[in-house]
């Protein structure tokens, strides 16, 4: 009784536009006045939930990530896009997605990728007669491959509440991910024939290998955090400072972009986007605790397997659950309220903690460009000035390969085990 009392709080809270991490916030604080908890559980879990060392690699990928966008990584991703794909009908949408691709690696974070693609593409779309709807579709759907591919932000989460190997975890999305970024790129095009969207000119080989010389150092980050975790030369946490030094050198001294007038507001960005994102981490571990407390894990185990014993039916019913909280709950709110309740129904149907955390990340990526919560579709529809429902609309074909990708990712497990496989 007493966790219908926290979730309809929460429910009614997200629904009355209260953000997501007072939301949890809230409803944590009326059920420990209403059970007679003391309220020092509170600082309590929401510090327990920040206190690993793994944890501090947050703050130093997003801070990478903006010294490196600072320097100059966007325009060279996109330019090597555009000169890879440019040429094909629907070139500039393709270059979007193929700018998501790479710039993905770099971001960490979905949202990352929205702001920094979408302020470059979307306007250049539209200028070349793109519809303002789709050039917010692609930008929006596209960004959401980012966080499949290292270094992601929430595989550091589920790495963390796991204790699962971050390298692994990295690894294990990056085929996921490019399958995803593939089939986008066939809806894309598809898309673009149909309706005759211009092309730009083909590129010779040496303006390819030059755009690929200029974006060289920046997807070089990539494999320096791979092989440095993987290599075990360095932890994940270490990974991120060594990428900070990296980045840093690459934007001022080899891309030559990088002011150091502009590290000041850098660092107060990476303090602002920290802070959000560890609040929400914070208080989702209070929510968390409380849902552990009533025994909602359990009641929600038992439940879904007293429908059906069968593995087939119990994947989909675990992946119809995080379809639709993604609609309406942050990515990494959710990953820290639901990844302890499912983990469990998982492992009891024989599937790999790893396994299955590439199908969580993928199904609640998907949320991000749905509504009434996808922070990715309402960044790229402002960029595109254009209505969410008109987005919306240019997103079902996507949504249609999305979902496709999700269930055969989620049915094909040597997509995301193979390459974690070969590093054991």
């Amino acid at each position: 009784m007493m966790a219908l009392l926290v979730v309809g709080i929460f429910l009614f809270c997200i629904a009355a536009g209260v953000p997501i991490a007072f939301s949890l916030g809230l409803s944590a604080l009326v059920y420990l006045l209403v059970a007679g908890v003391p309220v020092t559980v509170i600082p309590q879990t929401m510090f327990a939930g920040l206190d690993s060392f793994v944890m501090l690699a947050i703050p130093a990928f997003i801070l990478a990530g903006n010294l490196m966008n600072a320097g100059g990584i966007t325009n060279r991703i996109i330019d090597f896009a555009n000169a890879l794909v440019g040429h094909i009908r629907g070139g500039l949408a393709l270059t979007n997605v193929a700018s998501s691709l790479g710039f993905g690696g770099i971001s960490g974070t979905a949202l990352s990728d929205t702001a920094s693609i979408g302020s470059v593409m979307i306007p250049a779309m539209k200028r070349q007669g793109y519809g303002s709807g789709f050039s917010a579709a692609v930008t929006s759907i596209s960004s959401t491959v980012g966080p499949m591919l290292p270094p992601s932000l929430p595989m550091i989460i589920i790495g963390t509440l796991a204790s699962i190997s971050i390298g692994d975890l990295f690894v294990a999305g990056a085929i996921p991910g490019v399958v995803l970024g593939l089939g986008f790129l066939l809806v894309t095009y598809l898309i673009a024939v149909k309706r005759q969207y211009p092309k730009g000119r083909r590129h010779s080989v040496s303006e390819v290998g030059k755009s690929f010389f200029g974006a060289f150092w920046a997807l070089l980050m990539v494999v320096i955090i791979l092989w440095g975790i993987l290599g075990g030369y360095f932890t994940p946490t270490e990974a991120a400072v060594v990428v900070v030094f990296y980045a840093f050198i690459v934007g001022k001294f080899v891309y030559k972009e990088l002011d150091l007038k502009e590290v000041p507001g850098i660092m107060m960005d990476t303090l602002r986007t920290t802070a959000s994102i560890l609040i929400l981490v914070a208080l989702a571990n209070t929510f968390g605790w409380i849902l552990v407390a009533e025994g909602v894990p359990i009641l929600v185990a038992d439940g879904i397997l007293s429908l059906t014993e069968n593995p087939v039916v119990i994947t989909l019913l675990m992946i119809l659950l995080l379809l639709i909280v993604g609609m309406f709950m942050e990515t990494i709110a959710a990953i820290v309220i639901l990844f302890p309740v499912l983990l469990p129904i998982a492992d009891s149907i024989g599937m790999d903690p790893i396994h299955f955390s590439i199908v969580m990340v993928l199904a609640l990526m998907i949320g991000l460009s749905t509504p009434p919560v996808g922070v990715c579709l309402f960044v790229a529809s402002q960029f595109a000035n254009v209505k969410i429902m008109t987005t919306v609309k240019e997103l079902v074909p996507y949504f249609v390969i999305a979902i496709i990708v999700l269930i055969i990712v989620a049915f094909v497990p040597s997509l995301s085990l193979f390459l974690p496989g070969l590093f054991e």
